[in-house]
């Protein structure tokens, strides 16, 4: 039997940094997604290895059951319902397996997240032979939550064969999980996200898993009901970056300067506040929904400000801003920063200057900029399950 889980990238309109320092962050999920397969092997496939396939960067591995016991040999007895951090000495175990891999250098960022593979599936599922594949629309290190993603598709696939969740495993079609399953899966989920990232807010795991938009602080999840569709331009700047070091970054600053940036982070928490009551409230009619999409342009140029004030802005960013800026459009990074992708939003009166964007921005990055119009809707993504027996 196969299982297959999906789960959706996401953007973050304001909130990114400061919610690792206690603000509000608000942020909404895409419909981009990651794809996970799962596969245990019969009885007469007579196999005893764990394998993982990466189909979009042609990498494939494989462990012997025997070898990843014997590296985990002081974890206690796996439990799917009780989510566990991953210990520094069992870090430091699945390193050894994972440098045995002799992983291309143009991909050694992947190390990290098959130390979150490695992890999950032992905790999840334990000692169990099984083919898993993983396939993902959305690009890696671009602030698009590819990480967390394959993290919650991951776990999700995972839990499907647990006791942990109760679910219809002869059901030939997308299910989605319940609100309890959800909030385990989340939790499974942030746990892989810690090994990739340190120290992550745990907003990107959250909306993965749960989808649409949601305003998110200090752990407390709010879901975000609207009628109004936002446009907007993504700009992949196809410049790499570590969050790990950027998350250290901003807190090497706080440390060095407290006021000045427990000033920032207050600014940002408003400026998220601000922006979930403008999305949230309602538009009677296009001059009400024109002077909203006003004042998100206006906090979306201060939230960018604040970021710059954090030093996680880029010269590849500060490229983008201005192109769009000679078309009066405001722009955001979102996520780490420090490359990655740009946030653009379209209001309705404007579309029209699309296909000059589009243009301008090709010509700066030298046909080198991945740069896709998304019109999403909120409540319109959900991870789901795709069962197939």
């Amino acid at each position: 039997m196969e299982v297959k889980a999906r789960a959706p990238g996401k953007i973050i309109l304001s909130g990114e940094h400061a919610v690792v320092h206690g603000s509000t962050a608000v942020a909404s999920s895409i419909d981009l997604y990651t794809y996970v397969s799962l596969r245990f092997p019969t009885p007469s496939d007579n196999d005893d290895a764990l394998r993982l396939q990466l189909k979009d960067v042609g990498l494939e591995f494989s462990w012997p059951i025997g070898r990843i016991k014997e590296a985990l040999s002081e974890k206690d007895i796996p439990n799917s319902s009780v989510p566990t951090s991953c210990s520094i000495e069992s870090l430091r175990s699945l390193a050894a397996l994972v440098d045995e891999l002799k992983i291309p250098e143009a991909k050694i960022g992947l190390g990290a997240g098959v130390l979150a593979f490695l992890w999950l599936y032992s905790s999840i599922q334990g000692y169990k032979p099984a083919t898993v594949v993983i396939t993902s629309e959305l690009p890696l290190g671009s602030g698009l939550g590819s990480s967390a993603a394959l993290c919650v598709a991951l776990s999700a696939a995972l839990l499907s064969f647990s006791d942990s969740v109760n679910l219809d495993l002869s059901h030939q079609g997308w299910l989605t999980f319940g609100e309890s399953e959800l909030e385990l899966l989340n939790k499974w989920a942030f746990e892989g996200e810690k090994i990739i990232h340190g120290k992550p807010s745990g907003i990107d795991n959250t909306v993965a898993t749960y989808g649409n938009m949601i305003k998110f602080k200090s752990g407390s999840l709010t879901r975000i009901k609207t009628n109004m569709t936002l446009k907007m331009l993504i700009t992949n700047t196809k410049v790499g970056r570590n969050t790990k070091a950027l998350v250290a970054g901003v807190s090497e600053r706080t440390l060095r300067h407290p006021e000045a940036m427990a000033s920032v982070f207050s600014a940002v928490d408003s400026i998220s506040t601000e922006l979930a009551t403008i999305i949230q409230s309602p538009a009677p009619d296009d001059l009400s929904l024109t002077e909203k999409e006003s004042k998100i342009e206006e906090l979306m140029e201060m939230n960018q400000g604040l970021l710059q004030c954090m030093g996680v802005s880029h010269a590849s960013i500060e490229t983008v801003l201005r192109t769009t800026l000679k078309y009066k459009l405001a722009s955001k990074l979102t996520g780490a920063g420090g490359g990655g992708c740009v946030l653009t939003l379209l209001p309705t009166c404007i579309l029209f200057v699309i296909p000059f964007i589009f243009s301008f921005l090709s010509l700066q990055f030298m046909m080198n900029a991945l740069i896709w119009f998304n019109e999403f809707e909120f409540f319109k993504t959900l991870p789901k399950l795709n069962y197939l027996a």
